[in-house]
């Protein structure tokens, strides 16, 4: 039902600026949080990084958009500091699972080993080390908040018929089936390569022959299926008339649900679908739409659940923010930092703290 959330938490990677000379700033501090630091350049990359993502997404009204996302950027890079210390405090590790998320890739990328998903990311201008920092902070803020926030989250099923009563007309959906897939590809294969061709081809009757047999598909799709969607099952999910290829359209069509087709032969290579679901047009039963109802619901609390987590984290850390930088997501029973003068300030610590960026 629930699928892995797209939470408002920038996993980023920190940027070091080069020394230029004795009295050069390394590095600007703006925040702090506990032991951790978050410093200018990591805010600014931040901001570039949602910059570009809504450029990508929204294209034109990306500014716009922009103007009211930037003011949040401090805030998520906090809520990432303090949900990386609370792993951390409860001794979570994200080691098998980082090794799971990337062979996943490597598979979604049709690569054969870890070495060219290194070279890929390469070629991309991405380091190798930073992209794996990066996902391992994402599994590990992800944990917290499985274990933390999501417990406490319950969608009824009082909430799930108020929801299906108040959204018919959304709910409503022309004749549509949703697809599993199980793919044997030639794309890697040399021109004329006939042998390769027909080895491919029996590789994808034998798998054929296993579902038939009993064994379960989607098992099959995550240990065979050369698709890009291997490591969900195969699912595809729905497609309503008109978007599949011609020869797609009318196998599937003519299908019910549980059916699996023989061996379609593809520009991709030989390929198995199951008709996981074939829905007629209309508004579907509520057993059928339960667990996206229910997906939707989640979602609606998750963000203010997940907000009241970080909240209460907030009020037990200390957070220091650098005067002219704003947490929006600072809570007013926050611990606020108290400046003595018992620090001495003769010239020589003076330019300690230049170099260090303490403010």
């Amino acid at each position: 039902m629930m699928k892995k959330p797209f939470l408002p938490i920038l996993f980023l990677l920190l940027v070091a600026l080069p020394a230029w000379g004795a009295d050069t700033v390394i590095e600007e501090i703006v925040a702090r949080v506990n032991s951790d630091i978050v410093t200018r350049t990591e805010l600014q990359h931040s901001r570039d990084e949602v910059r570009q993502e809504l450029r990508q997404q929204y294209g034109d009204k990306a500014d716009a958009m922009f103007a009211q996302r930037e003011k949040d950027v401090l805030r998520d890079l906090i809520d990432q500091q303090l949900l990386l210390q609370k792993a951390k405090d409860k001794g979570l590790t994200a080691d098998t699972e980082l090794i799971k998320r990337l062979d996943e890739m490597r598979k979604q990328m049709n690569l054969s080993s870890m070495d060219e998903l290194e070279k890929a990311a390469r070629e991309q201008g991405v380091s190798f080390e930073d992209f794996k920092q990066n996902l391992k902070n994402q599994i590990l803020t992800q944990l917290v908040i499985r274990n933390e926030v999501q417990p406490k989250i319950q969608v009824t099923k009082e909430d799930q018929n108020k929801y299906y009563e108040e959204h018919q007309k959304e709910l409503e959906h022309p004749e549509r089936v949703r697809l599993s897939e199980i793919l044997v590809s030639t794309e890697k294969l040399e021109l004329g390569d006939q042998a390769g061709v027909a080895a491919a081809q029996q590789k994808a009757q034998q798998l054929l022959e296993q579902v038939r047999g009993g064994a379960a598909f989607d098992e099959v799709a995550k240990k065979s299926s050369d698709g890009p969607t291997a490591a969900q099952g195969g699912d595809l999910g729905y497609f309503k008339r008109g978007t599949l290829a011609r020869e797609l359209e009318d196998k599937a069509f003519a299908m019910k649900s549980g059916e699996i087709t023989d061996v379609v032969r593809t520009k991709q290579g030989f390929l198995i679908l199951k008709i996981t679901d074939h829905e007629q047009a209309g508004v579907p039963p509520l057993k059928n739409v339960e667990p996206e109802i229910g997906e939707q619901l989640y979602y609606q609390k998750l963000q203010p659940a997940l907000r009241g987590y970080l909240t209460k984290l907030r009020e037990d850390a200390y957070i220091d923010i650098k005067p002219g930088y704003v947490d929006s997501g600072a809570s007013p029973n926050q611990t606020q930092p108290v400046y003595t003068s018992a620090a001495p300030q003769g010239p020589k610590s003076k330019k300690r703290h230049k170099k260090l960026g303490i403010f």
